[in-house]
């Protein structure tokens, strides 16, 4: 979803006339991937905030219950370094060649 944004900002500038270096192309980029900034952060927080009880239980079956919620969490708080850090920047890297926007 975050490339989605970061494209469809990407061709806003370029069809507008305002791609014209590599500036232009990582302000696109950040333009795009603010938008996800509130959505990524809201998801996460309802899953981690859903999952919390599960943790903090110590009832029958609890013990399964946590291992299955543990790796959940863990990969809600790590997705979004993933996805607003890491897709960006191989974004940049990958149109910034496709555009010839090498300087």
């Amino acid at each position: 979803v975050m490339q989605l944004y970061i494209n469809s900002a990407i061709t806003r500038y370029h069809e507008a006339g305002q791609m014209r270096n590599r500036q232009d192309l990582k302000a696109a980029i950040i333009e795009g991937a603010a938008l996800r900034v509130r959505p990524k952060a809201m998801t996460v927080l309802v899953v981690v905030f859903g999952l919390l009880p599960v943790m903090l239980s110590d009832g029958a079956g609890s013990e399964v219950m946590q291992r299955i919620a543990a790796p959940v969490i863990g990969g809600m708080l790590t997705a979004p370094l993933l996805s607003l850090f890491v897709i960006p920047a191989l974004v940049l890297l990958l149109k910034r060649r496709a555009l010839g926007l090498n300087h």
